[in-house]
């Protein structure tokens, strides 16, 4: 999933990420478009996902992979918080925390210090288990994602920055 995450699709020149969808190929028809089962046929002849991908988008199509991915509060930091960790990326997880608790009121508020204490894990460890992810109590890359994708939503963040 980490590689997955920072993986998009693009064409030479263009230096944003390309906009792919597809129909599901049944009840909506979308003529040149990648579709749901049209995708699903090649995948069962052998071609890969990029050989798939440049069947519906063209040859010139290929996939990249960005350093940091931006749209989120914060690109993750490279290295797993965890108790012992110090500093404004553990305050940026405890601000984050603290605003997804108002909606989710199981997972305990913070102290936002900037220090990762038992107080914090514990409330990484229940915001995991409510979101089915592996209870480590460690932001690691995905729980990272996972905390900054809920945080926008519940502050309604990516709405604002549209204005």
């Amino acid at each position: 999933m980490d590689e997955l995450f920072t993986t998009y699709i693009t064409k030479p020149a263009i230096r944003q990420p390309l906009f792919a969808q597809y129909c599901d190929g049944n009840r909506s028809q979308c003529p040149g478009w990648m579709t749901q089962w049209g995708s699903r046929s090649l995948a069962e002849q052998g071609y890969s996902a990029i050989e798939i991908l440049r069947h519906f988008y063209g040859n010139d199509t290929y996939l990249a992979a960005a350093e940091q991915v931006a749209g989120v509060p914060v690109s993750f930091p490279g290295h797993v918080l965890q108790v012992g960790s110090i500093g404004n990326d553990v305050l940026t997880i405890q601000n984050q925390l603290n605003a997804i608790s108002n909606n989710f009121p199981a997972i305990p508020k913070v102290r936002d210090d900037g220090i990762f204490g038992e107080q914090t894990q514990e409330a990484v460890k229940k915001f995991q288990q409510i979101f089915n992810m592996p209870q480590s109590g460690v932001v690691d890359f995905a729980t990272w994602y996972r905390i900054s994708d809920i945080y926008v939503a519940v502050t309604r963040i990516a709405e604002l920055r549209r204005i």
